[in-house]
């Protein structure tokens, strides 16, 4: 059975945040972020979120408080969901994921270095040093989830819409408009 939930998975710098935001406006469904989430408990413990995805890889319960958080969000309706395991633990829901080169993602978010919530994530001196940083994160996050879930997060095989943000064509606002409509068509087959 589908839920009326878009579950918004993808790589780091690919845009989650910014494309659920904007889908869950347009359609005029509530917004959920487990990356603000897991930042506000990585704040709770002290930690940067990169600081926090480390010490996580030890310790399963930091993991375990954020999905307890989109395991909840199973039973909201007319919600957007932006989080690497929600698809996971919401099998029914419209499950999205967002692809980008790691260089390509270092760029965009070497630009974005002024806003508060990336400066206390990436404090890379250039677009290289962010790119490794990136790398290792997703290697850190890929580990974890295969160890607690036994799942990859980026195996496109979960996913019922898979869009490259790196592409030129592929703004935000044709990326909000690919996924509105590849949703509209999978809710009809309901």
């Amino acid at each position: 059975m589908h839920k009326e939930i878009i579950t918004l998975a993808g790589k780091l710098g690919s845009g989650k945040s910014s494309t659920a935001k904007r889908i869950a406006a347009a359609l005029e469904y509530t917004h959920y972020s487990s990356g603000d989430f897991a930042r506000a408990v990585a704040r709770d413990h002290g930690m940067t979120i990169t600081e926090w995805n480390t010490y996580a890889e030890a310790h399963p319960e930091m993991d375990h408080e954020v999905d307890a958080k989109n395991k909840e969000m199973a039973r909201e309706n007319k919600v957007v969901i932006d989080s690497r395991l929600a698809f996971h633990f919401i099998p029914e829901s419209f499950k999205v994921f967002l692809d980008i080169d790691a260089s390509v993602a270092a760029e965009r978010i070497f630009k974005d270095l002024g806003q508060a919530h990336r400066s206390e994530e990436h404090q890379a001196e250039s677009i290289d040093e962010l790119t490794q940083d990136l790398i290792r994160r997703a290697e850190s996050e890929v580990k974890r989830y295969q160890d607690l879930y036994n799942v990859h997060p980026h195996d496109h095989r979960h996913f019922d819409l898979i869009i490259n943000t790196g592409l030129p064509e592929n703004t935000l606002d044709h990326v909000v408009q690919l996924i509105i409509t590849a949703y509209t068509e999978w809710l009809t087959k309901k």
